[in-house]
C-alpha cells in the first residue's frame, strides 16, 4: 500500500518541480574569446544578419549598412541603445571596444 502512496504522489512531486524550476533565459553574448579577438564577420550573421542582410550590405528588415551615411557615433549609439520597435539595444552584450570593432566591420563593408 505504501508503494500505491508514492506512485500516486509521484505525479504531483514531479509537476510541481517543475513548475517551480526557474525558465530558461537566452544567455548574453560571449563573442569575446579569451585571446581578445573578435569574430565581427560571424557575430554579425548570427546576431545582426536577420534584419542587415547579406552582411549589412543590402537592405533587409533593416537598413543597409554599407556605405552608411551615419556617423561612426550614432552607429555606436544605436547599437548600443537600440531603437524602440525596430532595433534591439546590445549595450548589455558587448562591450564598448567590441561595438568599436563591429562599427569597424560596418565601415569596412564593401560589395560582395
Amino acid at each position: 500500500m505504501h508503494a500505491k502512496k508514492i506512485t500516486a504522489l509521484l505525479p504531483v512531486v514531479l509537476g510541481a518541480s517543475l513548475l517551480s524550476a526557474a525558465p530558461a533565459r537566452a544567455q548574453a553574448a560571449t563573442p569575446e574569446p579569451d585571446n581578445g579577438t573578435l569574430d565581427v564577420e560571424q557575430l554579425f550573421a548570427g546576431t545582426c544578419g536577420f534584419c542587415h542582410s547579406d552582411g549589412g550590405r543590402a537592405v533587409g528588415k533593416g537598413p543597409q549598412l554599407m556605405n552608411s551615411p551615419r556617423d561612426d557615433d550614432f552607429l555606436r549609439n544605436r547599437i548600443a541603445g537600440g531603437k524602440e520597435g525596430a532595433m534591439p539595444a546590445f549595450g548589455g552584450s558587448f562591450t564598448g571596444p567590441q561595438i568599436d570593432q563591429i562599427v569597424k566591420y560596418i565601415r569596412a563593408l564593401k560589395p560582395r
